[in-house]
């Protein structure tokens, strides 16, 4: 399958088992794009949601998508018309905070991997009405911590989960080590300024083995 600008379709995943943790990123400023995604990936974290919290999230996924080994999306997207700019943009998936059925059929339709935000039960089963197995938790502490996800999984075996949301390098490894958590969402890899690459690669690389 393709997506309609004929870019190979990778389900979402495969995408969430690239790393253990998929850093949350705020960019600023353009310039600040390129060093983070090649920090990153040096370090081991090849996944990247850039958030479109600021004005520079679209053409900071343009200039991500040139570092060599990245795989880049677009986080906080929440309707149709953002998710068509971050595909535009040459976005490789589509991350939301929550799930509506119109979004959910854009980012179908557009056949681009797809974690949409979920926090209860009528979230996840609204996902899997439209065909979706693979969410994203949030806001993962604010909503229960892992005690609620490990209440709301239960009764949906076949689903697989991110959370985002407070997830810190001290409590990832207990996020993991629940078998329904492919990976987890954080922004402590990825500070938001100017890039100290040496740095960020560093906590890259321990937030990368985390995966063992």
């Amino acid at each position: 399958m393709r997506t309609r600008k004929g870019r190979p379709v990778t389900h979402i995943a495969d995408i969430m088992q690239t790393a253990p943790v998929i850093p949350v990123i705020v960019v600023d400023e353009v310039e600040h794009a390129a060093p983070l995604a090649r920090a990153l990936v040096a370090g081991g974290l090849r996944v990247l949601e850039v958030t479109l919290r600021t004005p520079a999230a679209l053409d900071a996924i343009r200039e991500m998508r040139k570092v060599e080994g990245a795989i880049v999306g677009a986080g906080t997207v929440t309707n149709r018309q953002e998710l068509d700019a971050a595909f535009e943009a040459g976005s490789e998936f589509i991350v939301s905070p929550g799930l509506t059925d119109t979004l959910g059929e854009a980012a179908i339709e557009a056949g681009i991997p797809f974690l949409p935000g979920i926090a209860n039960a009528g979230d996840i089963m609204r996902g899997l009405d439209l065909g979706l197995t693979h969410f994203k938790f949030f806001p993962a502490m604010a909503a229960g911590g892992l005690p609620a996800l490990k209440a709301l999984a239960a009764p949906f075996g076949q689903c697989r989960f991110c959370p985002t949301g407070g997830i810190t390098l001290e409590n990832a490894p207990e996020w993991l080590a629940f078998d329904p958590v492919l990976c987890v969402g954080g922004s402590w890899v990825a500070p938001r300024g100017p890039v100290d690459e040496a740095a960020v690669e560093a906590v890259a690389r321990e937030a990368a083995a985390l995966g063992g």
